[in-house]
């Protein structure tokens, strides 16, 4: 089995194909910028933010609000304020996953050990902390609309699809993009559980096709980027993360940012990537954003 970027970046490396985008690709997909229309492709992440069955749901406290002052806590000068805090899965919401979010036997992208993951520290190798912040060209591939439709529970997002959106889009995909999958399926089923059960997305050749390409991250409207079925395992997970070292964005939110590229015929912008640096966590919170 190939190990893909194993090594390219010498032994050391965390940061996986992030390492691929340059100066020189951030100031070209900065010239994308023509209107300055800026769309953020997260959900809300709150505690009525829809989490898996396995994953604890988002949570709030208020450590400071009105109330302290109507039981009389001092406000100097007339000074209030509220405070709060939360608490969330990593993996909550609009996230993107950390090369030691998942791997096949005994060692983590690049080679570094699995057992890096089995300390209260958390991931002493490739977390979240190691994923460098870029701004890159971003390309929609809008499948959707390719089909005239959301796609349907299980349906593969396979090479000929890639090809025919690209196609359709006028664009080819090429090192240091960042791949957006449009499904429709967070638009059709966000609000139901089976959002979170057999889910279209990306199969394991179109994931392949885009590694060969070089691109830096994937992402889908939906929870696992890749399609859900009856098989077992999550291939795409390990041939992108584990194999590759492309960080996976997962849960994004697609609608709008395809509509306002279909009104200005387009399908490319500047993406800027910028991941919380958790320490030691096998993925972030994330707020992505399109500029066009």
């Amino acid at each position: 089995m190939s190990t893909g970027n194993w090594g390219r970046w010498g032994p050391e490396d965390e940061n996986g194909a992030l390492n691929i985008v340059t100066p020189a690709m951030t100031r070209s997909a900065a010239e994308l910028v023509r209107s300055g229309l800026t769309f953020s492709l997260a959900q809300p992440l709150g505690p009525q933010t829809p989490q898996t069955p396995h994953r604890r749901p988002p949570s709030r406290w208020m450590d400071r609000d009105a109330g302290d002052y109507a039981l009389g806590a001092r406000a100097p000068g007339g000074f209030k304020f509220a405070e709060d805090t939360v608490q969330f899965p990593v993996h909550s919401g609009t996230h993107v996953d950390a090369l030691a979010h998942a791997w096949s036997g005994d060692e983590l992208y690049n080679g570094h050990a699995a057992s890096a993951t089995r300390t209260t520290r958390g991931a002493q190798r490739c977390g979240a902390d190691k994923l460098r912040p870029v701004l890159t060209r971003g390309v929609l591939v809008d499948v959707a609309a390719l089909r005239g439709r959301a796609l349907g529970a299980s349906e593969p997002i396979g090479v000929d699809d890639l090809r025919a959106g690209v196609a359709q889009a006028d664009v080819e995909i090429g090192p240091g993009d960042a791949v957006l999958l449009r499904t429709g399926w967070a638009g059709s089923r966000g609000g139901e559980a089976g959002y979170f059960a057999d889910e279209p997305g990306l199969d394991e050749a179109g994931a392949a096709w885009l590694a060969e390409r070089d691109v830096v991250l994937v992402g889908a409207d939906n929870y696992a980027v890749e399609r859900q079925s009856q098989d077992p395992g999550f291939p795409v997970h390990l041939l992108l993360l584990h194999r590759h070292g492309i960080p996976l964005l997962e849960n994004l939110q697609l609608d709008e940012l395809a509509g306002a590229l279909a009104e200005q015929r387009r399908s490319t912008f500047l993406f800027v990537f910028a991941p919380l640096p958790l320490v030691g966590s096998t993925g972030s919170p994330v707020n992505p954003l399109a500029v066009l």
